[in-house]
């Protein structure tokens, strides 16, 4: 039994408002996961700002369509689910890869990030990155060390000029 005209519309116009909402988008076939599995998968997405929606591939082929987003359409092909990245992209991806590993039943066939598409291994790639957090770490650390070597270059003749005038004193003090 197929779905009513409105209930499509209704699921594409949710589709759209996802797919323009999102920072990157990654299609996964889903073929074979018990529905414990993937109810878990829901949930560790969701704790991270992203959800996961399974839909009828024209609907998804519509909607992208409509936003603009026709990376996405090679892509739909089989059953597919859309996991959808709301906050940091690398987290959404691996979360997949890491359930993938757990499970093996998740095949990630790949993704939209902004406009570009991603294929799988650009895919485990976003995975692999560090945080958020530790990436922004990196950057700092790398622009300060540079300044204090600087700091350490300046200071040398101050230093210098501090331990001769020290020298000098120690020689007169010690001269009768």
């Amino acid at each position: 039994m197929g779905l009513a005209r409105a209930q499509k519309q209704e699921i594409v116009a949710e589709l759209k408002e996802k797919l323009r909402e999102a920072k990157a988008v990654f299609v996964a076939d889903h073929t074979g996961i018990p529905v414990a599995q993937l109810t878990e998968l829901r949930r560790r997405l969701r704790s991270n700002q992203s959800q996961l929606k399974v839909a009828k591939n024209t609907l998804i082929r519509i909607a992208a369509q409509e936003v603009g987003l026709e990376e996405l359409v090679p892509f739909l092909k089989g059953p597919v689910s859309l996991a959808f990245s709301f906050a940091d992209p690398a987290v959404t991806a691996k979360i997949l890869a890491d359930f993938n590993k757990e499970y093996k039943l998740l095949e990630i066939k790949g993704g939209v990030l902004g406009k570009k598409a991603l294929t799988p291994d650009q895919v485990k790639a976003l995975a692999d990155l560090p945080p958020y957090e530790v990436l922004i770490g990196k950057v700092v650390g790398g622009m300060k060390a540079p300044l204090y070597g600087l700091v350490g270059i300046l200071s040398g003749p101050i230093r210098k000029l501090v331990y001769a005038l020290e020298a000098i004193r120690e020689k007169q003090a010690s001269a009768p």
